[in-house]
């Protein structure tokens, strides 16, 4: 029989050298706390003084370092820059032991956390758990590890739903939270609520200022950039997508829309849009604003303006495409297609004009439209005979606008906003109960659906009838007012006043945004 001789296993923490040669073992901290606030820094201080002095106390150890991250979730690794930092010195074997206080702190995500165990392990490196007295390189550590590391995913996905429940009782409070750090216009009081910014404010004015009177996205961010103006978040560099937000943000007239994204994933805290898969609520008049509201609709209305594409009879699609104030408006009347802007040198002779699409873009086997080109000026001309000639016979003008006042008046929705907005609060009360019970809520929440589509058709209804009575009364007050002849062309009374000018081979059909026409001949 062959003899055995039992040969016992040498400890393989830090490294494998002679005790005698042995050199300490470089050992670091990992710290973390999960929040901003004042109570976590104090926490945050207090970890990193305890494992500063409880690795010096060891004679076998020496300090490799404190590595600590300040206000950062342990669901995930991506963003935890000291923890990242600190695998990579490990990675380059400037660490030879990891000490943290528990799991939840090294990470709450089991995948993670036994990924960077086992990859530690593979470079001999132990994680000692203090709270669990859990040192890796046990041979039931990573059973140990596996478990508690489990129980902490179950923690960290207990309070993601806690918080989220927080969040929906705020929202049902129309309490708005918002990081004013990064909101343009915006500051907060002692108190915590939003102010106004003057500075900021006057930013956010001219915006909404710049794209009512024809600049595009890209050329208001240019100008800021060229004035030297911040954004929100203090960049120097201004995206469209940032105007874009400005301009469609309800915040700037008080209001909230709460919940605008929801959370998929508590461990990748992934966020998406919300289109209806959980509920959101608006809150009104929930601070100051620096966009009246009929301004802010009037914006919406140009969004949706240089949005929509205009379908020819051909079938063609036309898109906005420029900032002047005849774009869109100058229509052929042979053909219904758009005319567009054109830079013509004719024979060494340049000149600005306007010509129908279907000439510019038509392709051999289609016949082109013949109507005539027009000079910029001529159409310029036009706009001047146009306002001249509703001057010239004020009364008739007039007596038609009274006219169309008091159609509007008729046609009047007799829908109330405000009756629909107090059936609606009775019915989140109702639905809100009803939720807590666990009940089904299915039909309450119908025709809080319904209503709630009610209640902005009355309000868009009641804008569109506001505008019209607006523009009646502004070229009730245009003729008014000016008592002498129109001179000069004035591109911002355009803008104002016309709505479209139709071009025949004969004559302009010149349509006012009030509702009457004129019919001009060069």
């Amino acid at each position: 029989m062959a003899n055995v001789m039992f040969i016992p296993a040498r400890p393989q923490v830090g490294n494998t050298v002679k005790k005698s040669e042995q050199p300490k073992l470089r050992v670091a901290a990992y710290c973390r706390v999960s929040t901003d606030s004042d109570e976590q820094e104090t926490s945050y201080d207090a970890q990193v003084t305890h494992y500063t002095e409880y690795i010096q106390k060891n004679p076998e150890w020496m300090l490799a370092g404190i590595f600590a991250d300040d206000g950062i979730s342990g669901t995930n690794t991506k963003k935890r820059d000291e923890f990242n930092r600190m695998i990579d010195e490990c990675m380059t074997g400037n660490i030879d032991m990891i000490i943290t206080k528990s799991i939840s702190r090294f990470a709450r995500n089991t995948l993670d956390c036994l990924q960077y165990i086992r990859q530690l392990k593979d470079k001999n490196i132990p994680v000692y758990f203090e709270k669990e007295s859990i040192n890796t390189m046990d041979a039931k550590g990573e059973v140990l590890i596996t478990i508690m590391a489990s129980l902490a995913q179950q923690e960290s996905q207990s309070l993601s739903q806690n918080v989220k429940l927080g969040l929906q009782y705020r929202y049902q409070q129309g309490k708005v939270q918002v990081n004013h750090n990064r909101f343009l216009g915006y500051t907060k009081d002692e108190n915590g609520h939003l102010v106004i910014d003057p500075e900021q404010a006057e930013i956010v004015k001219r915006i909404y200022r710049e794209y009512l009177e024809g600049s595009s996205m890209d050329k208001i961010a240019a100008g800021l950039e060229a004035d030297g103006i911040l954004t929100g978040a203090g960049n120097t560099k201004w995206w469209t997508s940032t105007i874009n937000k400005i301009l469609r943000n309800e915040k700037y007239i008080g209001d909230a829309l709460l919940q605008k994204t929801y959370t998929t994933d508590f461990l990748t805290k992934k966020r998406i849009k919300n289109n209806g898969t959980v509920p959101q609520y608006y809150v009104e008049d929930d601070h100051p604003a620096i966009i009246p509201k009929d301004l802010f609709m009037q914006v919406q209305a140009e969004l949706v303006r240089r949005r929509v594409v205009h379908v020819s009879p051909s079938g063609r699609k036309r898109s906005f495409s420029c900032n002047h104030c005849f774009a869109q408006m100058v229509f052929c009347g042979e053909c219904g297609e758009l005319y567009r802007r054109v830079h013509w040198n004719n024979h060494g002779c340049k000149s600005i004009v306007w010509r129908c699409i279907s000439r510019l873009e038509t392709t051999p086997a289609e016949v082109p439209c013949n109507n005539r080109t027009v000079n910029e000026t001529v159409l310029q001309e036009i706009t001047i005979k146009a306002f001249n000639q509703i001057l010239s016979e004020r009364k008739t003008f007039l007596k038609t606008l009274q006219e169309n006042i008091a159609k509007a008046v008729v046609n009047a929705d007799t829908l109330s906003p405000d009756g629909i907005q107090a059936r609606l609060e009775e019915l989140q009360k109702e639905l809100i109960k009803k939720a807590n019970n666990k009940q089904d809520y299915n039909a309450i929440a119908d025709e809080i659906f319904r209503l709630r589509e009610q209640k902005e058709k009355a309000a868009v209804d009641s804008h569109s009838r506001e505008e019209a009575m607006n523009r009646i009364k502004e070229l009730q007050g245009f003729i008014s007012q000016q008592a002498t002849e129109v001179t000069d062309f004035d591109e911002e009374l355009v803008r104002r006043l016309i709505e479209k000018i139709t071009v025949f081979t004969d004559h302009f059909t010149v349509e006012f945004k009030s509702g009457v026409s004129v019919d001009i001949t060069e």
